[in-house]
């Protein structure tokens, strides 16, 4: 099985662009926390840093209502990227497909979503 559900800040502005065939993708990056113990019983926090892939009208709705440092919740499924650098290296990296995104808040200096901008099937889910 393979699902991931993350809840993190973006880390950059959302960057929306158009596949040849007209299809909307937007990829941000997520930065999630994680706060444990450590041996000394102090409590410590870590910073994961994740790429996330978003489509169809998802992609569309994040970019036009979030914007860097805005929580989500995202749903989705771990990819693996793989490509060769121009020196014939090989190169690979682990990154989120999202399925479904959960805006928590909006974004400041971006536009209050209405529900005629939730998308019309379950397929590109977004909530606000």
């Amino acid at each position: 099985m393979n699902i991931v559900i993350l809840r993190g800040n973006l880390t950059r502005e959302p960057e929306l662009k158009y596949t040849p065939g007209g299809v909307s993708v937007c990829d941000v990056g997520l930065a999630v926390n994680e706060r444990f113990k450590n041996k000394a019983g102090e409590v410590t926090e870590k910073v994961l840093f994740v790429d996330v892939t978003v489509w169809g009208k998802q992609a569309e709705s994040l970019a036009q209502f979030m914007g860097k440092g805005s929580p989500v919740i995202v749903e989705g499924s771990l990819r693996l990227d793989q490509w060769e650098t121009e020196l014939k290296e090989k190169r690979q990296k682990i990154t989120v497909r999202a399925n479904r995104v959960e805006f928590l808040h909006r974004s400041p200096g971006k536009p209050e979503p209405t529900d005629a901008d939730a998308p019309a099937n379950d397929a590109d889910d977004v909530r606000f």
